[in-house]
């Protein structure tokens, strides 16, 4: 199985989560299932099947979980003496169509959120971002055209 690359912050959310689904959600879908089950004929009662459909996607999420958990490598870049970028890097851009600069770190897919600044290697940013430096530019294919940045710093903190 590949690993899947991602930061501390990123393994700890995944890992959250799949604590509330297991310690929470998965004990009290059980009630609900056995709550519903006490009002009589299950094969016309919507609370049941309600109760049931909820339980196989909680079901099927902590599975997906389990597995990138088990399938994680959390990288920690905190003392990475490097100038080209690489996963974990924090990267400022300066747009010079926007004339404004953006801050970003380069996180795994599952903890990627532009309102924090973060994107994933695997985006169209973070793939054209890989490998390069500070001073040189890149240029994004995005669905309205070319999008051109240069990279005004590297830092791994």
């Amino acid at each position: 199985m590949d690993k899947i690359p991602m930061t501390q912050f990123g393994y700890d959310m995944i890992q959250a989560e799949l604590d509330t689904l297991i310690k929470n959600d998965r004990e009290e879908i059980k009630i609900a299932i056995a709550e519903a089950r006490e009002h009589g004929d299950l094969k016309e009662n919507a609370e049941y099947h309600a109760a049931k459909e909820k339980q196989s996607h909680i079901e099927g999420r902590i599975g997906e979980l389990q597995a990138k958990v088990a399938s994680a490598q959390v990288v920690d870049n905190s003392k990475t003496q490097r100038e080209s970028i690489v996963f974990g890097a924090f990267v400022t851009l300066y747009s010079e169509e926007k004339d404004k600069s953006f801050h970003y770190q380069i996180v795994g897919e599952d903890e990627a959120m532009t309102s924090d600044e973060k994107i994933s290697y695997s985006s169209p940013l973070g793939k054209a971002l890989i490998g390069k430096e500070e001073g040189d530019e890149v240029i994004v294919k995005a669905p309205k055209g070319d999008i051109q940045y240069e990279i005004e710093s590297v830092e791994y903190k």
